[in-house]
């Protein structure tokens, strides 16, 4: 059995066509890597047959909770909502439109043993269309040179030590929502590490990410992270002194003291 356990949160909306694929490949990839884990699906308000799927699937399966929203609050309060939820060590966001492979997210798990955050980056880029490479590259690009990372890519299925999340704050809770928790967390000197992920096509549905309304928001939110790091300079200072106690960063910074 691997040393930490797992939450899986998975949002869901609209998503009746792929969210039992989804929830049995990442069944199948806990069961792979011997990982205690449990699954949370957040229906978001769906108004398709997915709330429908879920219940029928969560009565021959303890490992599956259930969480109903009546209207969509977005993917990022589904994911704190999730967490708030969740029992394990460490919490993961794998969406419900069966586009992430887990067993190949779940590989990487036991790097937990020297960090407290995995950020994944999509190596099979290609199988995605041209246009939406491009639009990730310009993001990419413009948050890295923003506020002084080089990551490769910020909204997968990021693994976070569920002790880490206890004292952030966000203003965004839409797509925008991983890039804000990443980049305050990185700047208070938790320690992560990159690693390859592959995505499958999507078998049905379209992307809500890249609707004008999604890309919107995105920006103004943005603009408000942007101030709160440049202009009333929040996390400034890394100090392990002000890291989580329980998490790995902290006791690996303080054995060497490297700041």
């Amino acid at each position: 059995m691997n040393k930490y356990s797992l939450s899986v949160i998975m949002p869901a909306l609209d998503e009746e066509d792929n969210i039992e694929d989804s929830i049995r490949a990442t069944l199948r990839a806990m069961h792979k890597y011997k990982i205690d884990g449990e699954i949370i699906i957040i229906n978001d308000g769906s108004t398709d047959k997915t709330l429908e799927i879920v219940k029928k699937i969560i009565q021959k399966n303890t490992q599956i909770k259930l969480i109903n929203h009546k209207k969509p609050e977005g993917i990022g309060y589904s994911f704190f909502r999730g967490v708030k939820e969740s029992i394990k060590d460490v919490v993961v966001m794998i969406p419900g439109d069966n586009e992430n492979i887990p067993e190949g997210t779940l590989a990487f798990f036991n790097l937990l043993d020297g960090v407290d955050i995995i950020i994944p980056f999509i190596y099979n880029i290609e199988v995605r269309h041209k246009g939406r490479r491009i639009i990730s590259a310009i993001y990419r690009f413009i948050i890295n040179i923003s506020f002084g990372t080089n990551l490769n890519y910020t909204n997968g299925t990021v693994f976070y030590r569920r002790c880490i999340l206890d004292d952030i704050k966000l203003q965004s809770f839409g797509f925008f929502y991983q890039t804000e928790l990443l980049m305050k967390l990185i700047r208070k000197g938790y320690l992560f590490s990159e690693v390859p992920n592959f995505l499958s096509l999507r078998n049905n549905g379209q992307s809500k990410a890249t609707a004008l309304s999604s890309l919107f928001r995105l920006t103004v939110s943005y603009l408000k992270l942007f101030f709160e790091i440049h202009m009333k300079r929040i996390e400034s200072d890394k100090d392990y002194r002000k890291l989580n106690p329980r998490s790995i960063s902290y006791k690996i910074l303080e054995k060497y003291n490297k700041w």
